[in-house]
């Protein structure tokens, strides 16, 4: 296409001059319109709705908070600690930038987590989305990356210990494991080198995959629509002007919306940030305010209150436990035999696969299982488009019943979370192992439960009440 640059009156502000002359040489004004500006959003949007751009929000107060923690941060097994420590106190502001990282970290996983379940309320994870959830799925594990890498960089007891912890977990991996876990450390304990990996990847590595994947999420979004709380395609009601008859302009409208959302969600952050930055130990360890010593190990080690859903998962795979294990295996199998329309081959197939997971549960340590689960118990997340079977999208026009099977489940993972952070008790492991069948059963019965009761009529528009 040819160079065009639209041509302005000789008194034209100097601000639409400037904007003109970028615009020829580079789409920005387009950017903005098709990205936001003209963008056209279901009218119908609730509160559930704030936390994309909070979400994005926070990623911006993460990238430029860490920008000033590395201009004074050392990333030496001797010097770390003392560096973070200097950043607190000589630093100026230092203790506010370095509160600011920490709470926005896990203010990130607050709004990821509201975030998914809307997700899942509303079915934004069913045609034409699944892409969008799947670029979703894999920001999730990057911020888990993300968060990981970073957890040790403050060279705290929790922070080496809570490291060590999970580094060693890869050695349970057949074969590879101990290999895998020296590679991972860069020494044969958490040391200088494992230090020095992690902050490269903390700093550098995943942000950069973060802030590809988050473009990617964005322009899948406004390529095929946002969704709705009835689940409904506006875009299937087009009016005269091409625009849908249920749409808005995303600018100003959901401008204001979002900036309100930002508003309650800043005072809310502030206040944490002000008078409570450890939030009792859940955002702060108590135990990370004492120099990393690898003589000295801590009576209780857990991760961030954001990880201990999957710790304890990982914590309630215990002998016993994978008995329990074979047995739902198998009766997996039967279902699917029974209850699928699969081929006689891809049923062979599942059931050879099941088998062979059950000898090797024989063979292989509980240790090793509760790995597996801890990693499947996210990835799963990745499968949910193809799970649901539903004839309808949204949580409005399924069986009440179903609300139920929503609630036991969020109840269940909440109870996870709140059982990685004690010590492990025989009641406790049992409340866990009973939590983690349910957290499976809500992804693998899905195909089963989704498509079941009596749904309700879904009508051709959306449904709106302006306050």
């Amino acid at each position: 296409m040819a160079f065009v640059e639209k041509k302005l009156p000789a008194d034209a502000p100097v601000a639409e001059k400037a904007l003109n002359w970028v615009d020829a040489r580079f789409p920005l004004s387009k950017l903005w319109y098709d990205q936001w500006g003209r963008y056209y959003a279901p009218k119908n949007f609730n509160f559930w709705y704030i936390f994309g751009s909070l979400a994005m929000l926070v990623l911006v107060i993460q990238i430029v908070t860490g920008i000033f923690l590395v201009m004074h941060y050392k990333p030496d097994a001797s010097l770390a600690f003392a560096s973070v420590e200097y950043i607190m106190r000589d630093v100026p502001w230092g203790w506010l930038v370095r509160y600011m990282h920490s709470t926005g970290a896990s203010a990130f996983f607050i709004i990821i987590y509201l975030h998914m379940t809307r997700g899942l309320l509303y079915g934004s994870y069913r045609k034409p989305r699944e892409l969008i959830w799947l670029f979703g799925v894999a920001i999730f594990l990057c911020l888990m990356g993300e968060a990981f890498f970073g957890y040790l960089l403050p060279w705290g007891q929790m922070s080496y210990w809570g490291a060590q912890v999970i580094v060693n977990l890869f050695g349970a991996i057949p074969f590879i494991g101990p290999d895998l876990s020296l590679w991972i450390r860069g020494d044969y304990v958490v040391s200088d080198a494992t230090l020095n990996r992690f902050f490269s990847f903390h700093v550098i590595a995943i942000p950069l995959v973060l802030l590809g994947l988050v473009a990617a999420h964005l322009i899948a979004l406004h390529e095929v629509g946002s969704n709705n709380p009835d689940g409904i395609e506006v875009k299937d009601t087009l009016g005269p002007d091409g625009h849908p008859l249920d749409a808005i302009p995303s600018h100003p409208y959901y401008t204001v919306h979002d900036l309100f959302g930002v508003v309650v969600f800043l005072t809310i952050f502030s206040a944490v940030i002000f008078f409570a930055p450890e939030m009792g130990g859940y955002f702060l360890e108590y135990n990370n305010f004492i120099p990393a010593d690898s003589l000295k190990t801590p009576p209780h080690i857990a991760p961030v209150w954001y990880f201990t859903p999957y710790y304890s998962i990982l914590r309630a795979t215990t002998s016993q436990f994978v008995y329990a294990l074979m047995a739902a295996v198998a009766g997996y199998v039967v279902l699917i035999a029974l209850k699928t329309r699969l081929s006689s081959f891809v049923k062979m197939a599942i059931a050879v696969v099941g088998l062979a997971a059950i000898v090797c549960m024989f063979i292989l340590d509980a240790k090793f299982w509760g790995v597996v689960l801890m990693g499947v118990s996210v990835m799963i997340l990745a499968a949910l488009p193809w799970l649901d079977h539903s004839p309808v999208k949204s949580i409005r026009y399924r069986p009440d019943w179903h609300k139920y099977v929503y609630i036991l489940f969020g109840i269940a993972f909440v109870i996870l979370g709140y059982l990685g952070v004690l010590p492990p008790t025989a009641s406790r492991t049992l409340v866990a192992q009973i939590c983690t069948f349910i957290y499976f059963g809500f992804f693998l019965l899905m195909p089963w439960w989704s498509a079941m009761g009596s749904f309700k009529p879904v009508p051709s528009r959306v449904t709106f009440h302006p306050h």
